[in-house]
């Protein structure tokens, strides 16, 4: 018991990190001007160098055989995770920022519902009311969303929330599996699915190496703790730890760029701040 609470912590604390690194994607949007389909083409293939040099490290060099290691699963968690970063940025287009907040902040109950079918994974109370906490504060930052949404880009919102919770639910599955050659695919993979679309060849070298870092130390290292955290917790609660990356996002672009969130925002991103630590406190038996 004290093993497997051990690995608890240790899962919850790489994922806060996680959420923490991803909650930075807002403050390097901002940083780099360059068009959207460029930086996704530069940061995912950043992020895929960056940890396929994990890979090589982890395991000694012999990363043919780590990608093989994947299976079935890891090839679609790649698939699954490159298409929903395409969902993602199509979303924000075709629909408002605030609808596909708040579609975002519904992947721990999608999560919760798959990994009962396809694991047998029950979640507890606490974690499931935290989660619709989590989702309530999402709403109130948002000023309950709803009013401009379109429905082909909430539809495409939806659809990135399935896609993201089959990725958890799939390394949750695979606890004995290192899935870092799997997100390190997903990473280059999204990365040759905009290339028809960027202009890799357009940035000026001081933009390639805010990329680079923005590849690195968000997407990569990101995608780096949500890898190792994810098989030491349920499903439910690792999406439900993601959801930090919202209110922290925004506090990152305050603190750098002045832009001072409204009372709703601080209300909404208090709850969730709320929800996460009362989930990872809370006494079980």
């Amino acid at each position: 018991m004290r093993s497997q609470s051990r690995a608890a912590w240790l899962g919850t604390a790489l994922l806060v990190a996680s959420a923490t690194a991803y909650s930075s994607g807002g403050f390097y949007t901002r940083l780099i001007d360059v068009d959207a389909w460029t930086m996704l083409f530069w940061r995912g293939l950043f992020g895929g160098l960056f940890l396929f040099v994990m890979v090589a490290w982890r395991e000694n060099g012999r990363v043919v055989r780590a990608v093989r290691d994947i299976g079935r699963d890891g090839v679609l968690i790649a698939f699954c995770s490159a298409v929903a970063t395409i969902c993602f940025l199509n979303a924000l287009k075709l629909s408002s920022v605030a609808d596909v907040l708040v579609i975002d902040a519904t992947i721990p109950f999608v999560t919760a519902g798959m990994a009962w079918l396809v694991l047998g994974e029950r979640e507890d109370r606490i974690t499931l009311a935290a989660t619709l906490a989590a989702l309530l504060g999402v709403a109130v930052m948002t000023g309950f969303a709803g009013k401009n949404g379109q429905l082909a880009g909430n539809l495409l919102a939806f659809a990135m929330a399935v896609l993201m919770a089959m990725v958890l639910v799939l390394i949750r599955r695979n606890p004995g599996i290192s899935m870092l050659p799997a997100v390190g695919l997903s990473a280059l993979l999204c990365a040759l699915l905009v290339l028809p679309f960027a202009r890799p060849l357009s940035v000026s070298g001081d933009e390639l190496f805010l990329l680079g870092l923005f590849g690195t130390s968000q997407f990569g290292l990101g995608l780096l703790l949500l890898a190792l955290g994810t098989p030491l917790v349920s499903a439910t609660r690792g999406a439900l730890i993601g959801a930090l990356q919202t209110p922290l996002g925004t506090l990152w672009v305050w603190l750098a760029f002045g832009e001072t969130p409204a009372a709703a925002t601080l209300v909404g991103g208090s709850i969730v701040l709320a929800a996460v630590v009362v989930d990872v406190v809370a006494r079980r038996r």
